[in-house]
């Protein structure tokens, strides 16, 4: 029996702790075919979404993708991103989250490619998002 992946366990973790502390909730994902986001918005193959309460409906963290609807530029549309491809999740004000390393990135990559449908290449070596959060290890 395979090992399930830590990600998106992490990633709803975080998203409950940001939303209980009043907190925005935001990710940094990396934008492949897989994905289904507002182009325009990309910037160096990555993008990052405000996932609060506020910002989506019928947000969705599962194991495999993080889907939601949500508005932009006044035109709601439909979100989805694989949860391999989540690169960081953090609060806005206080720049505090979680990033996530290649290889964690890459087990949750292939562990979805076995059960559903192969994995499209991937860059290993992608541009970490540029501004003003920093991240901060949350213990």
């Amino acid at each position: 029996m395979s090992e399930l992946p830590q990600q998106p366990y992490f990633l709803r973790a975080l998203y409950e702790w940001c939303v209980d502390c009043g907190y925005t909730p935001h990710i940094a994902v990396r934008v492949d075919a897989r994905c289904k986001v507002p182009a325009a918005y990309v910037k160096d193959g990555q993008i990052v979404l405000n996932i609060g309460p506020n910002a989506v409906r019928n947000l969705l963290i599962d194991n495999d993708w993080v889907s939601f609807s949500a508005r932009f530029g006044g035109v709601a549309q439909d979100i989805q991103v694989p949860v391999a491809n989540v690169l960081s999740i953090y609060a806005r004000e206080t720049g505090e989250g979680m990033a996530f390393s290649q290889a964690d990135t890459a087990a949750v990559a292939q562990d979805a490619a076995i059960a559903d449908q192969p994995q499209p290449e991937t860059t290993t070596d992608p541009t970490r998002p540029k501004g003003r959060p920093t991240l901060r290890v949350v213990k």
